[in-house]
């Protein structure tokens, strides 16, 4: 049974762990708690620069560029991290797959490197984080679909703010059910933000750790906004 990226999921992270992967869709003025956007060309093309390209990714890649998804505001109680002081300038996204494997990327400018400081504060570092995934993940899993667990994990520090987070789901289809993880990798350097999302078979973790490692450390690198 060939792994799949449960996309439900995916947005349920967006929502609620990481305001980073907010899509740049909103008015200029923003719904109430959601950030402002305010698109500029010089961080369009930087935003567009900072993503995974196929080139970074070998051979058997299939995708490309794709429209960020956009903004929402999750219910998860009291934690609900303050976005609307926030401005976006700048916002790509690239998602690439091949049998078993994705790897979704987004890459957010925003207008000061203390914007970002600020949405990681709020939406990363907090406690809340986990419980609110958990939450909702577990409200929102298809049948098919179990979440085993949701927590951080480490991941080595590539820039100036790194973390990640793993969810554990097993997937069941016609009786065989296969585990997957679904390892977000999020990365702050300067006023960019960007957000990594794999999405594989649990058995290929000690092969797939490393090129989450050298895909986050290249998008940084690349990040000069």
């Amino acid at each position: 049974m060939e792994a799949q990226a449960p996309r439900w999921l995916r947005l349920v992270l967006v929502a609620v762990a990481v305001s980073l992967l907010a899509a740049a869709t909103a008015s200029a003025g923003g719904a109430p708690g959601l950030e402002q956007v305010h698109l500029t060309a010089a961080d369009q093309a930087a935003a567009r620069a900072a993503v995974v390209k196929r080139s970074d990714l070998g051979p058997g890649w299939t995708g490309g560029a794709k429209k960020p998804a956009a903004p929402s505001s999750p219910e998860c109680g009291a934690f609900a991290p303050k976005q609307s002081d926030l401005v976006i300038t700048g916002d790509a996204e690239t998602d690439y797959k091949q049998p078993g494997l994705e790897i979704d990327s987004e890459a957010q400018v925003l207008r000061t490197a203390r914007m970002v400081a600020l949405d990681w504060q709020r939406s990363v570092v907090p406690p809340q984080v986990v419980p609110c995934l958990k939450r909702l993940a577990a409200r929102g899993a298809p049948n098919s679909e179990k979440i085993v667990s949701v927590g951080r994990t480490s991941f080595p520090h590539v820039a100036r703010y790194s973390a990640a987070f793993r969810v554990t789901i097993d997937v069941t289809v016609s009786g065989s059910t296969v585990r997957l993880f679904l390892d977000i990798v999020l990365v702050g350097s300067g006023r960019t933000e960007l957000d990594l999302a794999f999405t594989y078979p649990a058995a290929a973790a000690s092969a797939l750790r490393p090129a989450e490692v050298r895909i986050a450390r290249l998008l940084a690198s690349r990040a000069h906004a």
